[in-house]
Protein backbone atom coordinates (compact mmCIF):
# COMPACT_ATOMS: atom_id res chain seq x y z
CA UNK A 1 0.00 0.00 0.00
CA UNK A 2 1.22 3.43 -1.08
CA UNK A 3 2.02 5.81 1.37
CA UNK A 4 -0.59 8.65 1.53
CA UNK A 5 1.64 11.35 0.28
CA UNK A 6 2.21 9.30 -2.64
CA UNK A 7 -1.79 9.27 -3.69
CA UNK A 8 -2.83 11.45 -6.54
CA UNK A 9 -5.71 13.90 -5.70
CA UNK A 10 -8.86 11.62 -6.82
CA UNK A 11 -7.45 8.97 -4.92
CA UNK A 12 -6.87 11.33 -1.25
CA UNK A 13 -10.71 12.30 -2.42
CA UNK A 14 -11.74 8.99 -2.35
CA UNK A 15 -10.22 7.72 0.45
CA UNK A 16 -11.60 10.77 2.67
CA UNK A 17 -14.99 10.33 1.34
CA UNK A 18 -15.09 6.19 1.93
CA UNK A 19 -17.75 5.10 4.07
CA UNK A 20 -16.16 3.11 7.68
CA UNK A 21 -18.10 -0.33 7.99
CA UNK A 22 -21.23 0.04 9.18
CA UNK A 23 -22.09 -1.19 13.05
CA UNK A 24 -24.40 -1.35 15.34
CA UNK A 25 -22.79 1.49 17.56
CA UNK A 26 -22.20 3.61 14.19
CA UNK A 27 -25.91 3.21 12.90
CA UNK A 28 -27.00 4.12 16.82
CA UNK A 29 -24.61 7.02 17.02
CA UNK A 30 -25.70 8.37 13.64
CA UNK A 31 -29.64 8.46 14.95
CA UNK A 32 -28.88 9.47 17.94
CA UNK A 33 -27.58 12.81 16.47
CA UNK A 34 -30.10 12.91 13.80
CA UNK A 35 -32.97 12.47 16.45
CA UNK A 36 -31.46 15.13 18.58
CA UNK A 37 -30.97 17.50 15.99
CA UNK A 38 -34.44 16.83 14.69
CA UNK A 39 -35.64 17.36 18.84
CA UNK A 40 -33.71 20.42 19.46
CA UNK A 41 -35.16 22.06 16.30
CA UNK A 42 -38.73 20.81 17.47
CA UNK A 43 -38.14 22.75 20.88
CA UNK A 44 -36.48 26.30 19.45
CA UNK A 45 -39.90 26.23 17.44
CA UNK A 46 -41.21 27.38 13.73
CA UNK A 47 -39.32 30.31 14.31
CA UNK A 48 -36.33 29.24 15.65
CA UNK A 49 -33.15 31.45 16.70
CA UNK A 50 -30.91 33.32 14.59
CA UNK A 51 -28.23 31.00 13.18
CA UNK A 52 -29.16 28.34 16.41
CA UNK A 53 -30.92 26.24 13.63
CA UNK A 54 -28.28 26.80 11.43
CA UNK A 55 -25.59 26.02 13.92
CA UNK A 56 -27.23 22.59 14.64
CA UNK A 57 -27.68 21.69 11.00
CA UNK A 58 -24.47 21.67 10.17
CA UNK A 59 -23.07 20.01 13.67
CA UNK A 60 -25.43 17.48 12.91
CA UNK A 61 -24.23 17.12 9.22
CA UNK A 62 -20.28 17.07 10.26
CA UNK A 63 -21.13 14.09 13.28
CA UNK A 64 -23.63 12.08 10.87
CA UNK A 65 -21.24 12.54 8.11
CA UNK A 66 -18.27 11.46 10.62
CA UNK A 67 -19.85 8.65 12.06
CA UNK A 68 -21.24 7.12 8.73
CA UNK A 69 -19.14 8.72 6.37
CA UNK A 70 -20.69 11.16 3.90
CA UNK A 71 -23.71 10.75 1.17
CA UNK A 72 -24.83 12.64 -1.51
CA UNK A 73 -28.59 12.28 0.59
CA UNK A 74 -27.31 14.51 3.60
CA UNK A 75 -26.64 17.70 1.46
CA UNK A 76 -30.39 18.34 0.43
CA UNK A 77 -31.75 17.44 3.70
CA UNK A 78 -28.92 20.57 4.78
CA UNK A 79 -30.96 22.59 2.44
CA UNK A 80 -33.96 21.37 3.25
CA UNK A 81 -33.53 22.50 7.11
CA UNK A 82 -32.95 26.47 5.73
CA UNK A 83 -36.34 26.31 4.88
CA UNK A 84 -39.07 27.40 7.70
CA UNK A 85 -41.46 25.61 9.10
CA UNK A 86 -39.84 22.72 6.68
CA UNK A 87 -37.10 22.85 9.36
CA UNK A 88 -39.17 21.44 12.24
CA UNK A 89 -40.10 17.73 10.12
CA UNK A 90 -37.68 15.05 11.29
CA UNK A 91 -35.52 15.50 8.08
CA UNK A 92 -32.39 14.69 9.87
CA UNK A 93 -33.49 11.25 11.15
CA UNK A 94 -35.22 10.51 7.76
CA UNK A 95 -32.07 11.29 5.96
CA UNK A 96 -29.95 9.54 8.39
CA UNK A 97 -31.76 5.83 7.94
CA UNK A 98 -32.15 6.27 4.61
CA UNK A 99 -28.63 6.82 4.45
CA UNK A 100 -27.95 3.90 6.77
CA UNK A 101 -30.56 1.26 4.73
CA UNK A 102 -28.38 1.86 1.71
CA UNK A 103 -25.16 1.28 3.02
CA UNK A 104 -26.37 -1.34 4.51
CA UNK A 105 -27.70 -2.60 0.92
CA UNK A 106 -24.07 -2.14 -0.25
CA UNK A 107 -22.15 -3.96 1.97
CA UNK A 108 -24.26 -6.95 1.82
CA UNK A 109 -23.78 -6.52 -2.00
CA UNK A 110 -20.43 -6.79 -1.23
CA UNK A 111 -17.28 -4.74 -3.53
CA UNK A 112 -18.22 -4.33 -7.00
CA UNK A 113 -16.59 -6.69 -9.42
CA UNK A 114 -13.51 -5.81 -10.94
CA UNK A 115 -13.19 -5.28 -14.72
CA UNK A 116 -10.93 -7.97 -16.40
CA UNK A 117 -7.78 -6.93 -17.56
CA UNK A 118 -5.79 -7.82 -20.65
CA UNK A 119 -3.09 -10.05 -20.21
CA UNK A 120 0.48 -9.16 -21.51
Amino acid sequence: MEHPDNLKLPEKLNALFRAPMLTRTRMMLALAVAVSADGLQLLLGPVGWAMVDQAIDFLAMILVSWIIGFHILLLPTFVVELIPVIEDLPTWTACTAAVIALRKREQRAGPPALPPTKAD
